[in-house]
């Protein structure tokens, strides 16, 4: 039985139509460099609604929902760090409840999120609670049979972020399809997306399907977790077509409008919400031989390289938690600092190639820009970009060929949409 909860949705203040500007790296005041190793990341210019507005319940919450449905059935659960019950973690509120979790499913950098990006996760139990945690991140992306044996239903209470290369709707992917094939029930926690309110970037093609990128959606897809989940399951991307038993515990008083600050940190190396709106920009940097910052406190804030002559600021990435092997460890690197842009501003930026472009148009050797493991294409989920950025395309003409794919996309989105 498919359960969708109903609620009443509250009407909050508008923010404007939200436009995609263009921006070329800032240009920071005085000719001193500095060094990120001694800066402290802002966030004193909150992006709150009005206080008079209702305050955004998170799926988790709202316990009076789902915890009597809970009660005599077997329980998985597919957490992490984010999995927060007011201020209690999931796992830790339900066995407290007398829930019978069996198991623990653990995602890309662990149950705890401590781990390296990639790094593989190795299976064992939970200090606290003795559950076994089982990695779904490495060689055992999908459950086997044995692991899903004896559940009534896994849960998903994970905080996404938006952005189809962050690989937790990739596990959710595989677990889903695990359920369908096991006959167990699969329950999302729904939780806002700090990056919902826009839909950007090119789609992806089937030849570069990857676990950075399982689904013909765009980079920036503009859809929750939980309506993420209607979408996969009603379009029949799961292997063979198979739908999962899915319900989705819904939030209340969010919209895809509504700005909402994420109470913690979703991934070692998106430390707070300007990295989390950068995200989808620089995370393309992820694929050329620049760093996006990894190994400094300001991940996906800035961007830099040995050998770039221009730029504004300088950097060193060094091996520290989250980043154990950083690109360009231990050396200088030029660049940019986007930090101290105002969040408003970058709010309103959305998905911006002109980071990418400019630095590659003033790249010394262009040739060893892109990462020969094409691993770029893989996180565009084309080739098309690449070349397009060799072939000296501007941010234009690139996101130009973007809009029939996009006009596309939108019309399958607005069937499974949860929020206004």
């Amino acid at each position: 039985m498919r359960l969708l909860l109903k609620f009443n949705m509250i009407l909050f203040f508008c923010f404007g139509m939200l436009l995609n500007t263009e921006c070329s790296p800032p240009e920071m005041a005085g000719s001193q460099k500095e060094s990120t190793v001694e800066m402290t990341p802002r966030e004193e210019d909150p992006i709150s609604p009005p206080a008079a507005s209702a305050s955004i319940v998170v799926g988790a919450e709202r316990t009076g929902a789902y915890l009597s449905q809970l009660r005599g059935r077997k329980v998985g659960l597919i957490v992490n760090q984010t999995s927060t019950v007011n201020g209690e973690h999931l796992v830790d509120w339900l066995v407290s409840e007398n829930i019978a979790v069996q198991k623990i499913f653990a995602p890309e950098h662990g149950f705890r999120g401590t781990a390296d990006a990639g790094q593989q996760i190795k299976n064992g139990a939970d200090p606290k609670t003795g559950l076994p945690i089982i990695s779904l991140y490495g060689k055992n992306k999908k459950p086997t049979k044995a692991q899903m044996a004896g559940l009534d239903l896994i849960i998903f209470d994970i905080q996404d972020v938006g952005a189809r290369f962050y690989t937790y709707i990739s596990t959710m992917h595989y677990v889903m399809e695990a359920c369908a094939e096991q006959q167990v029930d699969f329950w999302v926690f729904d939780r806002p997306n700090p990056n919902g309110h826009y839909v950007a970037g090119p789609m992806l093609e089937p030849a570069y399907q990857s676990f950075v990128g399982m689904h013909p959606v765009p980079v920036v897809h503009g859809m929750t977790v939980g309506e993420y989940a209607e979408m996969v399951n009603g379009e029949g991307w799961l292997a063979n077509g198979v739908q999962c038993a899915l319900s989705v515990i819904a939030c209340e008083n969010y919209t895809h409008d509504r700005p909402y600050e994420l109470p913690i940190k979703p991934s070692p190396n998106l430390p707070n919400q300007r990295a989390i709106y950068l995200y989808p920009s620089l995370c393309f940097l992820e694929g050329t031989t620049v760093s996006a910052g990894r190994g400094t406190n300001l991940q996906f804030q800035i961007y830099g390289h040995p050998d770039y002559s221009g730029g504004d600021f300088e950097f060193t990435p060094v091996s520290m938690a989250g980043a154990k092997y950083p690109k360009h460890e231990n050396k200088l690197c030029y660049g940019y600092n986007l930090s101290p842009q105002p969040l408003l501003e970058l709010r309103k930026r959305y998905l911006d190639l002109n980071y990418l472009i400019d630095y590659y148009r003033f790249f010394p050797d262009k040739e060893a820009f892109f990462l020969k493991n094409n691993f770029f294409d893989k996180l565009a989920g084309t080739d098309a970009l690449r070349k397009d950025i060799i072939a000296g395309k501007t941010v234009e003409e690139i996101e130009t060929s973007w809009e029939l794919g996009l006009a596309a996309f939108r019309k399958v989105r607005a069937r499974y949409l949860l929020y206004p």
